[in-house]
C-alpha cells in the first residue's frame, strides 16, 4: 500500500486540491480574494484553485510533523521579506489564511487538536479519515511518480 510518504509533494498536493474542492467545508472565503499570503509577498495569489492548494499542503504538513501549531505553519510558508537596502529578513506567512485552513479542516474531520491529559492543546493531528485521503491521494498518484521518478520503483 502506498502511503503519502512515498509520493513526492509537487504529484501529491494538487492530487489532495481536487479531492478537497468537492467537498463544501473547503471553500475560498470572500476576503481571500484580497489578501496577500505573507507580508513578504507583494501581490494576492492569481491561481484560481490556491485556496485549495494550500489547504492541501496545510493538511500534509500537518501529517507529515504533526503535532503543529498556527504559528510553526506560518513560519513553514513564510519567506524573504525585501527591506530595500538592508538585508533580507525571514518573514511568516499569513496566520489568519492558516488558521481559517485548520478551522476548515478540522469541520471537514480531517484534523483535530491533540491535548495532554492535563488539557494543554499541543496542536493539531490529522484523524483517520484525513491519513486516509491522503493515502488514497497517494495511491492515484503513484504511476505517474513512478513515471516521472524512475527510482521510486524500489520503495
Amino acid at each position: 500500500m502506498t502511503t503519502f510518504y512515498d509520493v513526492p509533494a509537487d504529484l501529491l498536493i494538487p492530487a489532495i486540491a481536487t479531492k478537497l474542492a468537492d467537498r463544501d467545508g473547503i471553500q475560498r472565503p470572500d476576503w481571500a480574494n484580497y489578501v496577500k499570503t505573507g507580508v513578504h509577498r507583494e501581490r494576492p495569489p492569481t491561481q484560481d484553485n490556491w485556496w485549495e492548494l494550500r489547504a492541501a499542503a496545510v493538511l500534509r504538513k500537518v501529517a507529515r510533523a504533526g503535532p503543529i501549531g498556527v504559528n510553526h505553519l506560518a513560519q513553514e510558508y513564510g519567506g524573504p521579506k525585501n527591506r530595500g537596502s538592508a538585508p533580507n529578513k525571514a518573514a511568516t506567512g499569513s496566520r489568519h489564511i492558516v488558521r481559517t485552513v485548520l478551522q476548515q479542516l478540522s469541520d471537514e474531520g480531517l484534523v483535530q487538536i491533540q491535548t495532554t491529559v492535563a488539557g494543554l492543546k499541543l496542536g493539531r493531528v490529522v484523524t483517520p479519515d484525513g491519513h486516509r485521503m491522503l493515502d488514497e491521494a497517494a495511491q492515484e498518484v503513484r504511476p505517474q511518480a513512478e513515471k516521472s521518478y524512475p527510482g521510486l520503483a524500489r520503495y
